[in-house]
């Protein structure tokens, strides 16, 4: 029994109900004055029972009570058999023999034709409660007001909107598209509570999803009401369709607002900077309401050249993988968290945690981590100082090329709206680089690379600053700078700056560092010789190059690529080297894009004399031996176990004695 469903009054069918029919016998066991004067009335006659089948499967299955769990097997086996067997007995008149499977069917359809029936909704997965803690209800209203969003020319022009601004990520366009497809008349007022009077029918009053969904409007021109400028008395008809439409005049709006055409001009200039929305943003569970009502309501107002740009939807903040819960007790309030951690630790938690459409898992842990990387960059900052770069050395060239790489990710990523991808290259990911680039001018004996650091440094924080705005103002002025940080520019990507040759030699260093380690991981010896060859076999390095200008254009398949190497007379002896190409595509795969794309532009270089000249500081330090470099061709090389021949572009062989 639902007490606040319906009229709250109990409907008992106890000659089909078993639970209903015990009920009635337990009450009349007790002398219940008004259910001693009641008999079960069936409706239903079904193959193997009498006139009160509850009576009969009550007393055949022995149910002592209300109580009595075998009331649960009556029920069930009685719903079944009349269900699937039952007929309507002649009490239902026109229905008489009437299976029950269909008969229950016809009989609401004569109800509601003869309008003997009334529907009400339900709330489905009550009860619902508002956020004052109250109980919610379906309240049906006569002389209701409804927005006709079923309109299909509405519809379209929304579908319009969709397709032309930007959605972010793109694959919730679709769902957009589901709900303007689905959505029909929408109650837009209301007759409780505070807000606006409907302006034609003042009992009424503006259901708010109805208009906030423009409030963006309203925003633009808010400060000369903020400010007296500008009273509600003031907001007429000719002074809205003036400002925001672009109808009328001023004058004429002048005139019925009472506000001079100065301030009206003002105004209007102001919507007329910031119109349309260039990007709004909000969470998926709008999707199916305010942000669909956001898209119709100002196709159905505005001008094609005021449609909103772009929609940005994002997922939920959770606490520690779980949903946040002031019943589960793990809501942070937000000064105590401020206080405790400082805010932009905790913005750069939420958005380190999750990207677009996810659900950002916040944690205490990644907070510490966090709080940790901002300390340490401030302090960097504070240790670098300004000047004149001077000669730079190919470790130099690598680390400012890198930069430029980095500006050129992050700035993409944020374009994207994929911030944790772009926060995580900015303190994270460069770090690795950073590095390696401080290791190579440690093994040479560079003291100073203050100047490096700080140029590479305040690039860094000029792209913290949106994520990390307070602490980044901190580094900044650690940085020598006077002015702030958020009033700087944004760097900008340079594809000069980029230096291949430097990117590929580095890359081909780095990669040559750790394969010595990892072969000595393997074999467990403290090295007393290492010797590097490096490719000078012209075919090897003619298919090298063929392949990689195969794979940068999008194929990896071994046989795809042997045809090629055949079918181009350069390469054609690339048949009697199947083993070599096969490791040549492995190699290659192992790399990014990018740097397979420096390779292909840049052209070859001579790894041997590379090598020779910064092989020799890093990996004495690393590894506490000289290491000698030859090409395969050399003369005087030293091979006593035939390494040299296994050489490939970008992968020298190695030996360790």
């Amino acid at each position: 029994v639902e007490p606040g469903m319906g009229t709250g009054l109990v409907m008992s069918v106890p000659a089909h109900a078993p639970k209903d029919y015990q009920a009635l016998m337990d009450l009349k066991a007790k002398n219940h004055e008004l259910a001693s004067k009641i008999e079960p009335i069936p409706i239903i006659t079904t193959e193997g029972y009498g006139e009160i089948p509850t009576k009969e499967i009550c007393e055949k299955l022995g149910v002592a009570d209300q109580s009595d769990q075998k009331l649960e097997e009556a029920t069930n086996e009685l719903y079944l058999k009349e269900f699937t067997s039952g007929k309507l007995n002649n009490r239902c008149k026109q229905f008489d023999g009437q299976k029950v499977e269909f008969g229950r069917d016809k009989v609401r359809v004569w109800l509601q034709e003869n309008n003997h029936l009334e529907k009400f909704p339900v709330l489905e997965n009550g009860p619902v409660r508002c956020r004052c803690g109250a109980e919610c209800v379906v309240k049906i209203l006569s002389n209701q007001w409804f927005l006709n969003y079923s309109d299909e020319e509405w519809k379209e022009l929304a579908r319009n909107c969709l397709d032309e601004m930007n959605i972010l990520p793109n694959k919730i366009r679709t769902e957009f598209h589901d709900v303007i497809n689905w959505l029909h008349e929408r109650a837009c007022a209301r007759q409780q509570g505070l807000g606006t009077k409907l302006p034609w029918d003042n009992d009424w009053i503006v259901e708010s999803l109805s208009d906030s969904v423009i409030y963006m409007a309203y925003y633009t021109i808010s400060r000369f009401v903020n400010d007296g400028t500008v009273s509600s008395e003031n907001l007429t008809k000719e002074f809205f369709d003036y400002v925001l439409l672009d109808k009328g005049d001023a004058k004429l709006a002048a005139s019925t607002s009472k506000l001079s055409e100065d301030v009206i001009n003002s105004m209007k200039n102001e919507f007329s900077y910031f119109y349309p929305v260039d990007s709004r943003h909000s969470g998926r569970d709008l999707v199916q309401n305010h942000l669909s009502f956001f898209v119709l309501n100002h196709v159905a107002i505005f001008d094609r050249k005021l449609w909103p740009k772009e929609i940005v939807v994002n997922g939920s903040v959770m606490m520690d993988g779980a949903k946040m819960s002031k019943s589960m007790g793990n809501i942070i309030p937000l000064r105590q968290a401020i206080k405790e951690y400082g805010a932009d630790p905790i913005r750069l938690a939420i958005i380190s945690s999750a990207e677009l459409l996810q659900d950002a898992d916040f944690n205490m842990e990644s907070i510490s981590g966090i709080q940790g990387k901002l300390e340490s960059l401030l302090e960097q900052c504070s240790k670098v100082k300004q000047g004149d770069l001077g000669d730079l050395e190919v470790e130099d060239r690598w680390i400012l090329s890198k930069t430029q790489s980095l500006i050129a990710e992050v700035t993409e990523s944020l374009e994207k709206m994929r911030l944790r991808e772009g926060l995580h290259d900015i303190l994270f990911s460069f770090e690795s680089d950073l590095s390696w680039y401080q290791k190579r001018a440690q093994a040479k004996g560079r003291e100073n690379i203050s100047t490096i650091l700080h140029k590479i440094n305040s690039a860094r924080v000029a792209m913290l600053s949106p994520f990390a705005p307070h602490v980044a103002e901190e580094m900044w002025e650690n940085l020598g700078n006077s002015d702030l940080v958020s009033k700087s520019a944004w760097p900008k990507f340079s594809k000069k700056k980029l230096d291949a040759v430097s990117i590929q030699s580095e890359e081909l260093l780095k990669g040559t560092i750790d394969d010595i380690s990892n072969i000595l991981k393997v074999i467990k010896i403290i090295p007393k010789k290492i010797v590097i060859y490096v490719n000078s076999d012209v075919m090897k390095s003619k298919v090298y190059r063929k392949v990689l200008s195969i794979m940068v254009g999008g194929q990896n398949n071994m046989g795809v690529v042997m045809k090629e190497l055949i079918a181009d007379p350069e390469t054609t002896d690339a048949k009697k080297m199947p083993n070599f190409i096969q490791k040549v595509i492995k190699d290659l795969l192992s790399e990014s894009e990018e740097i397979k794309q420096m390779k292909l532009e840049s052209g070859p270089f001579d790894e041997k004399e590379f090598l020779k000249s910064e092989l020799s500081s890093i990996g004495k330090k690393e590894f506490g031996v000289e290491i000698q470099v030859y090409s395969e061709s050399d003369d005087d090389i030293y091979d006593p176990k035939g390494k040299a021949r296994h050489a490939r572009p970008f992968k020298p062989a190695i030996l360790i004695e």
